[in-house]
């Protein structure tokens, strides 16, 4: 029975985060926000509303375990698993990808955390570290996203000069930055022009009333469970809620390898562990304390910072991710597991 309200308060907690997010991108750019601005923010918080909300409850509940363990578990899954089936299925073509930047930004945040994590707790101060890493990663996104808005803006001016058409800057300015927007508009999920006020509204109640009520279930199944069967309760965050979390990544991913999309798969998996390792822990640690298990500091972390390490010589040499190395993640995934289990 416990199993089966895990399974609903999980259920619920996806499709409420999927319907905030599609409410607030649509209600954002209805309002004038750009693309730009909805596309770091509002989705990248969105989409890991399930982990913070499961993080924060789990901290308010008095079983901070769990909110560390979905976050050091959910890191380890989708590089190990998020990226191991589809590349087992499908293969991920990753010539041609550069993702070396954020896989640089990525490893930099696993140390920091990893070293926050010596104090031994995730407190106020170490969360505070983390949300100005945060802050850190979102400007440099932003950055580099408007470096892209200049090299779309020269390239639209040099095929006007080519097609010997009169030169406006004022005209080029104007559609360099419209074909920006829809580019960056037609990148963000969900995006519907023509979606009316009242199911923008309905989105945005089912998700604010979706994600408290599942992560409410969610963590007294898991919490009922560890008991019940005498798992400790940062096992049950790092196996069962950290799966059940990275699935929406798992969907992604191989929808991306089967349209031979493999920098959109890499980017979805590092974007996402960033998130996790500083936006939710972060938050989640001005809720209130979160401990570190000894075992966490000897073995989870270690395993974490590993799994991170194997996809160096695919971001950095190009290296095609086929069905071997979809067998190696997954079976490293599934030996992991069954470690933690059987401890």
């Amino acid at each position: 029975m416990e199993f089966l309200l895990a399974t609903l308060g999980l259920a619920i907690l996806l499709f409420a985060g999927d319907s905030l997010v599609r409410g607030a991108v649509n209600l954002s750019l209805r309002l004038g926000v750009p693309a730009l601005i909805v596309s770091l923010t509002i989705v990248a918080f969105g989409t890991s509303a399930p982990e913070l909300l499961i993080s924060i409850k789990a901290v308010l509940d008095h079983v901070p375990g769990l909110a560390l363990g979905n976050v050091v578990g959910s890191n380890i899954a989708n590089i190990l698993l998020v990226l191991g089936v589809p590349a087992l299925v499908k293969g991920l073509h990753t010539a041609g990808t550069d993702t070396r930047r954020n896989y640089i930004a990525m490893m930099a945040a696993t140390v920091l955390f990893m070293a926050l994590a010596t104090t031994g707790r995730f407190a106020w101060p170490q969360g505070t570290v983390l949300l100005i890493g945060l802050a850190i990663m979102l400007v440099s996104a932003a950055m580099q996203a408007l470096r892209h808005r200049r090299d779309v803006k020269r390239a639209r001016a040099a095929a006007l000069v080519a097609a010997g058409e009169p030169l406006d800057p004022e005209a080029l300015e104007a559609e360099a930055e419209a074909e920006a927007e829809a580019e960056e508009e037609g990148e963000i999920e969900g995006v519907d022009p023509e979606m009316p006020w009242w199911r923008i509204i309905m989105f945005l109640v089912v998700g604010l009333i979706g994600l408290p009520l599942g992560a409410d279930i969610l963590i007294e199944a898991s919490v009922h469970i560890a008991r019940t069967y005498g798992i400790p309760e940062t096992v049950i965050g790092l196996t069962l809620v950290a799966i059940g979390t990275s699935l929406p990544e798992l969907a992604t991913t191989v929808m991306a390898a089967m349209r031979r999309q493999a920098d959109v798969a890499l980017g979805n998996v590092i974007g996402s562990n960033m998130f996790n390792l500083l936006a939710i822990i972060g938050v989640a640690s001005l809720v209130g304390p979160i401990p570190v298990d000894p075992q966490m500091l000897r073995v989870d972390l270690w395993v974490m910072f590993l799994a991170a390490l194997l996809i160096a010589p695919v971001v950095f040499g190009g290296r095609r991710m086929g069905r071997r190395w979809g067998l190696a993640f997954t079976g490293l995934y599934i030996a992991y597991i069954f470690t933690l289990l059987d401890h």
